[in-house]
């Protein structure tokens, strides 16, 4: 098989650098280890309950700022819809609860409450920061990542708000600490920011580039935090279905083993079903490390690369508690997003951020419960335990979390209905987090900004994106390195890059909380919204029982977003797969039959797809 451009890893990153690549008609395939898209970001199922797996707390939708994920989506034309929270989120801080108000006013105001010595200072802190994140990044918009920087038009910028620019770039190499101890003298509101930075991007203010955090402390604000509709299966989902749309192809469930060279130059790569897959260019969305420890030959590097990577410090590694609780535990008052603050002098094992997205969208899970995730660091070597240590391991994990989250919510534990916690080890095996390191190369100075990976690399036909890559961690971070990568083949290939346009039409969706069934649905006539409803019946089984030749769950994955094109792709390329009596023995293998008595309707959606009336 040969194409245009070959994407290595399904993460955001890559399926944004894949979508736009197609979209301006280049051959794009996507190729990734996993059986669904999207990297960190997406979902899995159990017992008919739907779990975000990772990153859900999305910004980078908002009408102005760093709004990475709506300059996308609007490029694309490709509608989503989306839950705007009330609030960004609440920190329990020291006893206190602080909430996290769009309205930046408001939340000066709230903070000002809890630091009431500090009042003036944190409104002259925040007054300087949003004038600066206003002069650089709202009134000129740019969606490319710094080492990719079109100087006539960073030049034109800079004319524009000089001094602004000139302090922005004055925090490229200064801590975020000592940017704040300009503003403030007490030690305790600087451990209030050592608890935001170390959410945002997993490092301490006294590690983090002050560069990065100004733009953190007042782009959530700003732009506002947000949720897909009907759970973050649709964010990567609807960035599949414009690459299928557009004639890329997906190949999943595959892994790239190596990139093959010739004549010192990237040429393809070799899946690990021993086939060779080739290309004109290559994007690499994925780690530093496998990039320069795994994929590319020693022979085609030099000894001092290899270990400039290899030397790249990982953030801390996490624990993920996925729960399903009865709804009478947790108060009327809580938000989507609550950051539970254990130890305010470090990072450790009492901080947890629960995310319950089930108070927004009800249709994660059946009424009178709630979906939690809670994610916090971990400091157990997991990858040294045997298998005995492991599953003892886990369940103390599962108990230390539980008795942080009761802190919170007192009634926790009795109302548990289910629970399942996967481990760092389980990070690294299923999202590709080197030792449960959900943040990549922490972003800290010394290997920070243009010490990172940057997109070009010393190849001319090998691009990079992704959290390894100069942005670092963050959804609308990967976002803009996606874009970065996409931007850069189009240059090369003497085609037109994707750059802001203020008479761009908008196809960002921002509906009425909290999403119901209907809310998901009401796009759709009366016949296809049954059968989207059939095809969100699938539980995306890892080992499908219903059949292991035929895509199923990817079929019924697509429906669900609305891929019909990419879901009829599949059923086309197997006409023998889908007789009559191949889709009976399906439904009577589905394990839906043994849960509720009744299977998937895999034939209904089949008969959908075959009949096209979609078109």
């Amino acid at each position: 098989m040969r194409y245009d451009v070959i994407v290595i890893g399904g993460g955001l990153s890559g399926l944004t650098a894949a979508a736009l690549l197609a979209k301006r008609g280049i051959n794009t395939a996507v190729i990734d280890k996993n059986y669904n898209p999207g990297g960190s970001c997406g979902i899995f199922k159990r017992e008919g309950v739907t779990f975000d797996q990772g990153s859900a707390m999305l910004f980078g939708f908002g009408e102005k700022g760093f709004n990475a994920h709506r300059f996308v989506f609007n490029c694309l034309e490709q509608p989503i819809d989306m839950i705007k929270h009330e609030l960004l989120y609440v920190m329990n801080f020291n006893g206190k609860k602080i909430k996290f108000h769009s309205d930046l006013d408001m939340f000066i105001e709230e903070l000002s409450n809890v630091f009431p010595d500090q009042r003036n200072n944190i409104k002259r802190f925040y007054t300087d920061m949003n004038k600066t994140y206003h002069d650089v990044l709202v009134d000129n918009p740019s969606y490319t990542t710094p080492d990719e920087n079109n100087f006539i038009e960073a030049k034109d910028n800079f004319l524009k708000h000089p001094m602004s620019y000139i302090k922005f770039l004055s925090y490229l190499n200064l801590s975020s600490e000592k940017l704040l101890k300009r503003y403030f003298e007490k030690d305790e509101i600087i451990k209030f920011f050592d608890k935001l930075t170390s959410t945002y991007c997993y490092t301490t203010t006294a590690e983090s580039p002050a560069i990065l955090a100004s733009v953190m402390f007042v782009d959530n604000h700003v732009g506002g935090s947000y949720y897909p509709a009907g759970s973050t299966l649709f964010l990567p989902g609807l960035l599949e279905k414009s690459i299928e749309e557009n004639e890329g192809e997906m190949i999943l469930n595959r892994e790239v083993t190596r990139i093959i060279f010739k004549y010192n130059k990237p040429i393809g790569v070799l899946l690990d079903n021993d086939q060779e897959v080739y290309a004109d260019n290559i994007i690499f969305s994925g780690t530093v490390w496998d990039l320069y420890g795994k994929l590319i030959d020693k022979s085609e590097t030099s000894r001092k690369r290899r270990k400039w990577a290899e030397k790249m410090e990982a953030t801390y590694p996490s624990v993920v508690l996925y729960l399903l609780v009865k709804e009478d535990c947790i108060p009327k008052d809580t938000q989507p997003v609550e950051m539970l603050v254990g130890n305010i002098n470090k990072i450790d094992e009492s901080e947890v951020t629960a995310y319950i997205f089930s108070i927004d969208d009800k249709t994660l899970c059946k009424e009178g419960y709630h979906v939690i995730a809670s994610i916090g660091p971990t400091f157990i070597k997991w990858s040294e335990l045997n298998k005995e240590e492991y599953l003892i391991k886990k369940e103390e994990e599962k108990d230390r979390i539980i008795n942080v989250l009761e802190k919170r919510f007192p009634d926790i534990r009795k109302n548990i209905v289910f629970s399942n916690l996967a481990t760092a080890k389980t990070l690294e095996r299923y999202l590709n987090k080197k030792n449960g390191a959900v943040a990549g190369p922490k972003q800290k100075l010394g290997q920070h900004m243009f010490k990172r990976q940057h997109t070009k690399t010393y190849w001319d036909n090998l691009f990079c994106c992704g959290e390894s890559t100069v942005m670092g961690t963050g959804t609308p971070t990967v976002t803009t390195s996606g874009i970065s990568a996409a931007n850069a083949i189009l240059s090369k290939l003497g085609k037109q890059r994707y750059i802001f346009d203020k008479n761009r039409k908008n196809y960002v969706n921002i509906i009425q909380r909290p999403v119901t069934e209907q809310s998901i649905y009401y796009k759709y006539d009366e016949k296809t919204a049954d059968i989207v409803k059939k095809a969100f019946a699938c539980q995306f089984c890892e080992e499908p029982a219903c059949s292991n030749n035929f895509d199923v769950r990817g079929i019924m994955r697509r429906v669900c977003v609305g891929n019909f094109i990419g879901a009829k792709k599949i059923i086309t390329k197997n006409p023998l797969l889908i007789s009559e009596d191949k889709l009976i023995q399906y439904e009577k293998r589905c394990i839906e039959n043994k849960r509720i008595g009744k299977a998937v309707s895999i034939s209904s959606v089949v008969e959908f797809l075959k009949e096209g009336i979609y078109d």
